[in-house]
């Protein structure tokens, strides 16, 4: 592996969720360790497995891997972490402050900023304290910080007292109120970070539109503050030992699609291709063997009981509930990658056939389903939001009105601010809130939505919501579009996810985020699934097998499941729409 090649002291892997950074990382460590070298792995990620992959206990202590001499992990835990650094600057003002005031400074520390630098918080003395750092030859870094968080971290001048000034509104520069003591500590991190013969940046995909463009962004975001990747991984490209089944043809196919039109932004990058396994990357013979070029072969048998196991109905349950309503809002949500867009087109595509009015409005930069759908079904009207845009017009509407009578840092300070991501959130749930209102007299199937943290943040700092509310008192009665997505009977939330851990795991904490906003998601969609499929093949048998616990762990979050097998074609165009709900594979 090329990335394994003069690697500098420090070697972080990054990428979206579920496309194996955990496993790569650790398939490194090993390897760097069997070449006699002292290692350490640090995770970060949120749904890390790092322990489980060992078969060890690990969790927030540099743990000795029995085995690998020279080998020690460590799992940073991101909550915890968050959950600690939230109690740092709540603690001392609590009993001073009232308790709606508290309510409101918890939830600006709630969000996925705070997480991040609580995070990085933990493990900057890895890379600026020679103390730590210097006992080992390679430091590697299961997940990033994104460039966001690097430049909060850059920014100038005091946040404590930006903030509490009122320049800022309630987002992204809340975790960084107690900071000041430790600049020169994060610059010293920084620092590392940009310099290539200390730190490699490793982006890791799969062989996925989705997954490179992810890449693509993280490298840009990166590359603006001087920290460049050099190379990349496509991991779990599908092997020849595939076998030639249709399915099988139509996922290579689709792969290789994917790398011909690899963005122009990583294709110049050093790359590394690494062929799908069939089993998990579980213990160590199967971690020496992921960066290996071996051929690996499946028993005839030691998948095929997967394909015995009863799995949840298909997407026509649901669809057939939601339209006992006659009409209503349906949001389909979930991280990047797992298929929303192609959800969400598909049941309001089935609910138009089924006579019913129906506008399905999308924040997909691809507009495809614009051009795919258009006239093509009866009673169905598909808009677009385009976020940048939404959020530009945010951004200078705010710079204009709060950012106009301040100075320089000042207007750098709330600038910064307004590059979070509960900002572009903010921006578009206000026209989401047009669509919000039309349900009430058609069908309205929303692809992606802001999270209970965005809504709580809106509520905490003066929303549309509370403004009616004061307005209005007791004199009149209301709905605010906050109320209507609490309201079961008016709003379906549909979970997007895939039969693997961390999407699952990243689905549950949207639960959980959604549920403190007072949001209880309707039912959980498993798209893709390999195992729904039912593939013939010895190895992707196995592969399916794979999904049995993780499925059987969504039923255990949610009474509402949906199952979509993976298509041998790529879900586009009314037919093809039309088998993601029936279940049905229309063959290629």
């Amino acid at each position: 592996m090329q990335f394994l090649q003069d690697a500098p002291q420090f070697l972080f892997f990054t990428g979206k969720g579920g496309v194996g950074k955990t496993s790569v990382a650790c398939a490194t460590a090993v390897t760097l360790a069997g070449q006699g070298k002292r290692v350490l792995l640090v995770s970060t990620d949120p749904a890390s497995n790092v322990g489980q992959v060992f078969d060890v206990v690990i969790g927030n202590t540099i743990t000795a891997i029995e085995g690998v001499p020279g080998l020690s992990a460590l799992e940073i835990d991101p909550e915890q972490a968050a959950e600690a650094y939230r109690e740092r600057i709540v603690g001392p003002v609590r009993g001073l402050l009232p308790d709606k005031e508290l309510a409101s400074i918890t939830e600006q520390l709630s969000g996925s900023c705070t997480t991040e630098v609580a995070s990085f918080n933990e493990f900057t003395a890895f890379l600026a304290d020679p103390a730590v750092y210097g006992g080992y030859d390679h430091v590697l870094f299961d997940t990033a910080p994104t460039g966001h968080t690097v430049r909060l971290l850059q920014l100038p001048g005091s946040w404590t007292d930006f903030l509490q000034s009122g320049k800022g509104d309630a987002s992204c520069l809340g975790p960084l109120a107690g900071l000041d003591k430790q600049r020169s500590t994060y610059a010293a991190a920084v620092e590392a970070l940009k310099d290539p013969t200390r730190t490699r940046l490793v982006l890791v995909a799969r062989a996925q539109t989705s997954s490179l463009k992810e890449i693509e962004r993280t490298n840009d975001e990166l590359g603006e503050i001087g920290i460049h990747a050099t190379h990349v991984v496509i991991n779990g490209v599908l092997p020849p030992e595939a076998g030639d089944e249709a399915l099988a043809a139509a996922v290579r196919a689709r792969e290789t699609a994917a790398l011909t039109a690899m963005p122009a932004g990583v294709a110049t990058l050093t790359r590394d291709v690494i062929g799908l396994r069939p089993t998990n990357m579980v213990g160590l013979p199967a971690l020496r063997s992921l960066l290996s070029n071996d051929t690996v072969d499946a028993s005839e048998d030691a998948g095929a009981a997967a394909l015995e196991v009863t799995l949840p109905g298909p997407l026509a349950a649901l669809v057939d509930e939601i339209e006992k309503g006659e009409h209503g809002l349906v949001l389909c949500m979930g991280k990047g990658g797992v298929g929303k867009t192609t959800i969400a087109a598909a049941i309001a595509v089935e609910l138009a056939h089924r006579g019913h009015p129906v506008h399905l409005t999308t924040t997909d930069p691809a507009a495809h389903l614009e051009e795919t759908l258009h006239g093509s079904v009866t009673g169905l009207r598909v808009s677009r939001i385009d976020p940048l845009e939404a959020t530009r017009e945010y951004r200078d509407r705010v710079l204009a009105t709060k950012g106009k009578n301040l100075d320089e840092a000042g207007r750098r300070n709330l600038a910064e601010d307004l590059l979070s991501p509960c900002t572009e959130e903010v921006a578009v749930f206000q026209q989401f809130s047009k669509a919000v209102h039309e349900s009430r007299r058609e069908f309205v199937v929303i692809d992606t939505a802001p999270t209970g943290h965005t809504l709580l943040l809106l509520d905490a700092a003066g929303s549309y919501h509370r403004d009616v509310a004061r307005q209005m008192g007791d004199a009149m009665a209301y709905t605010t579009p906050l109320m209507r997505l609490q309201d079961p009977t008016q709003t379906k939330v549909l979970l997007i996810t895939l039969a693997e851990p961390t999407p699952v795991t990243e689905a549950e904490v949207l639960q959980q985020d959604l549920e403190r906003a007072g949001i209880h998601p309707w039912a959980w969609v498993i798209n893709n699934s390999l195992l729904a499929a039912r593939p013939e093949s010895p190895f992707l048998q196995v592969r399916a097998q794979n999904e049995v616990d993780q499925v059987a762990r969504v039923e255990s979050l949610s009474d509402r499941v949906a199952v979509v097998p993976l298509l041998s074609d790529e879900p586009v165009g009314v037919e093809r729409l039309g088998s993601i709900v029936t279940g049905q594979v229309v063959p290629v």
